[in-house]
């Protein structure tokens, strides 16, 4: 029986380069998205014309009931859950602090920070042994601007994605003994829409004056990284970084 795993935002970008790759390795592959239908099912086409098994889950990761029916849904298709990937989150436009509003941040907070965090909440409650699991891994899909720190550009987003990190390591700890291990990966600049939906189209260009290797990464690089942590079972609270050396 194939594992099971759970990647949210896999429509576009990293989330569904890792739905594919996952489904290369063997997993049944849960795809959600919030609004783009067609992009996700485009994901799960691809799939099945490889021989694979996926489906799609539309649910806003920022909505609690959002993501209990997915979980729920999850359980009844495709059975017990084995990996949760923490994909989804945004950026916004360009901007200083000063000039942020409440609902910006709070919105920023909302996806990036309180929804991974109530999809590991979900998983643990199916993976950990204390309720009957056999174990599982979350590996969360942070920024290297947690530690770059988005300066005039999103202080916002790399607080958020900072968050996951300090997140990332108290939960490994917490959860271990349950044989759940968390870990995440750290992307620097890929070439994905997410920038092009913040206003920034242009920063994967400018990227690659700056970053050592001198070109941004492929969603499909970090993929590797997310099915690596997926199954590394001596690996847990690690931060890895995929970033060309920023």
């Amino acid at each position: 029986m194939s594992k099971v795993m759970l990647i949210t935002g896999a429509g576009r970008g990293i989330g569904a380069a890792t739905a594919r790759l996952a489904a290369q390795r063997g997993y049944a592959v849960a795809v959600n998205y919030r609004s783009d239908d067609a992009s996700a099912k485009g994901v799960v086409a691809d799939i099945e014309a490889a021989g694979g098994r996926a489906i799609t889950v539309r649910a806003d990761v920022a909505d609690e009931a959002d993501i209990l029916a997915m979980f729920e849904t999850v359980d009844r298709e495709l059975g017990r859950l084995d990996v949760l990937v923490n994909n989804a989150g945004v950026v916004d436009q360009v901007s200083r602090v000063e000039d942020m509003d409440f609902a910006r941040i709070d919105r920023m907070m909302r996806i990036n920070v309180t929804g991974p965090f109530i999809c590991a909440r979900e998983a643990i409650k199916r993976m950990a042994k204390r309720h009957g699991g056999q174990g599982g891994a979350i590996v969360n899909v942070g920024s290297a601007a947690s530690h770059l720190g988005g300066a005039d550009e999103y202080v916002d987003y790399a607080a958020s994605k900072g968050a996951i990190d300090t997140m990332t390591e108290g939960l490994a700890k917490e959860v271990a003994g349950d044989g759940i291990r968390v870990n995440t990966v750290r992307p620097g600049v890929v070439r994905t829409t997410i920038h092009a939906s913040g206003g920034n189209p242009e920063k994967t260009d400018v990227a690659d004056a700056v970053i050592p290797m001198g070109r941004v990464g492929e969603p499909e690089e970090i993929a590797e990284g997310v099915l690596w942590l997926a199954g590394a079972g001596f690996t847990t609270g690690a931060l890895v970084d995929i970033d060309g050396g920023v």
